[in-house]
C-alpha cells in the first residue's frame, strides 16, 4: 500500500493531459500540456498561437492559471498523506475506502475539465471577428474532446491522458490490490486461527 499513495504525487513532474489541434496550416500541430498545477507548451509558443487563433472565433484565452491549480496540489498532497497514514496504521479495509476516495476525486477532477472545455468552446465573445453557425443556425461550439479526437472546422483536435495520468490510475489500482490481498491474509489468517 505503500507504494499506491506516492504514484499520484508524480502528477508533480509529468503531464496529465494533453491537447493537439492539427490543421493544414499548422505544418507542426499547436498542442498544449495540462499538469496538475500550470498549461505548458508542447512546442514553443503553441498557447500564444491558440489564443490568437481563438480570438478570432471568440473564445476565451488560455489563462495562466486557474484556482484548481491551487486545489488539485493540495487534494493529491492530503490524500497521499492519508494514503500512507493508512498504510502505517489502519487495517486493510481502509485501502478500499482511500482507492474510493481516490476514484471519486478523479472523477471530479474529469467532470471539472468537461465543464472548463464546454466553457471554453461555448462561451462565446458575440464580437467576435468571424462567427459560424451550425446547419440549424445555431451558434457553433468550439469545444475539444474530452477524450479521443474530433473534427473542428479544418482543425482535428485530440485529447488524451498523459503519463501523469496513468501514474494516478496506477496508484488507485495499487490501493484496491492491496485491498484485497489484506482481505485475502486476513480469511487464511482465520482458517490458521480456527484450525489450530
Amino acid at each position: 500500500m505503500f507504494l499506491g499513495p506516492l504514484l499520484p504525487l508524480l502528477l508533480f513532474v509529468f503531464p496529465l493531459w494533453n491537447i493537439t489541434l492539427e490543421a493544414p496550416q499548422y505544418p507542426i500541430p499547436l498542442g498544449m500540456d495540462i499538469y496538475i498545477n500550470d498549461f505548458a507548451d508542447t512546442h514553443p509558443h503553441d498557447i500564444k498561437n491558440i489564443n490568437l487563433m481563438n480570438h478570432y472565433v471568440g473564445m476565451k484565452y488560455i489563462p495562466d492559471a486557474i484556482p484548481e491549480f491551487k486545489i488539485f496540489p493540495a487534494g493529491i498532497l492530503i490524500t497521499t498523506a492519508i494514503g500512507l497514514l493508512i498504510a502505517f496504521k489502519a487495517n486493510y479495509k481502509w485501502y478500499l475506502y482511500w482507492g474510493i476516495l481516490m476514484v471519486l476525486i478523479s472523477a471530479a477532477g474529469i467532470y471539472d475539465f468537461y465543464l472548463w472545455e464546454h466553457d471554453y468552446g461555448h462561451n462565446l465573445d458575440p464580437k467576435a471577428i468571424m462567427k459560424f453557425t451550425n446547419p440549424d443556425g445555431s451558434v457553433m461550439g468550439f469545444q475539444p474532446p474530452l477524450f479521443g479526437t474530433r473534427d473542428i472546422l479544418n482543425f482535428r483536435a485530440h485529447s488524451y491522458p498523459q503519463l501523469g495520468a496513468f501514474f494516478l490510475a496506477a496508484g488507485i489500482a495499487l490501493g484496491f490490490v492491496a485491498f484485497f490481498l489484506g482481505k485475502k491474509e486476513s480469511k487464511q489468517h482465520q482458517l490458521l486461527v480456527k484450525s489450530a
